[in-house]
């Protein structure tokens, strides 16, 4: 008897928990949930905006004092160059973009030494050509979190960005400006 009481409790309860289930409406019944499955989401367009970069990145004390630890000689302000891989979404003409880029730079050329610096950005372009991003940068320094704020001017094909960015980390600030060109492909 206890066993029966058990068991008919038991798929009580899973029925009652289930019942929730059943009333969820049906592709056929309604016409967003059948839309949503009919339907595929619009194909994203994509655009490669790779092109070089330049610039200057200021150091502070701190990260001029990490790099020489690891006999690394540099001044607070060092040189940028580099090239941008830059893939740009976009789904409705005329309307924001998602960009996902690679920058590589070398700095500090102007001053006899070779520092490599590795970003990956994930961020936005507005129609206006407002533009931010995020993402991790990996420097000699150490690895931070980057954040880059600009603008690109269009004229014709010709991309032109002038770019801002600051990397906070452990070490101290870094804040960059960065520009070049792209072409339109």
């Amino acid at each position: 008897m206890k066993s029966l009481l058990l068991s008919l409790t038991f798929v009580s309860t899973l029925t009652l928990a289930a019942a929730p289930l059943y009333a969820q409406p049906s592709a056929e019944a309604s016409p967003i949930v059948a839309r949503q499955i009919d339907s595929p989401p619009p194909i994203a367009k994509r655009v490669s905006l790779a092109g070089p970069r330049y610039g200057f990145t200021f150091l502070s004390d701190g990260v001029v004092s990490e790099l020489g630890k690891r006999d690394i000689h540099v001044k607070n302000g060092i040189s940028q160059f580099g090239w941008q891989f830059e893939r740009q979404f976009y789904a409705k003409e005329g309307g924001p973009t998602v960009l996902n880029e690679w920058v590589l730079l070398v700095g500090g050329l102007d001053q006899g030494v070779v520092l490599p610096s590795l970003n990956w950005m994930v961020g936005m372009r507005t129609k206006e050509g407002a533009e931010f991003g995020i993402g991790p940068n990996i420097t000699p320094a150490g690895v931070a979190l980057a954040l880059a704020a600009g603008v690109s001017f269009r004229a014709g094909a010709l991309n032109i960005p002038m770019n801002f960015a600051v990397v906070p980390s452990k070490q101290g600030m870094r804040v960059s400006f960065l520009t070049g060109f792209t072409l339109r492909k």
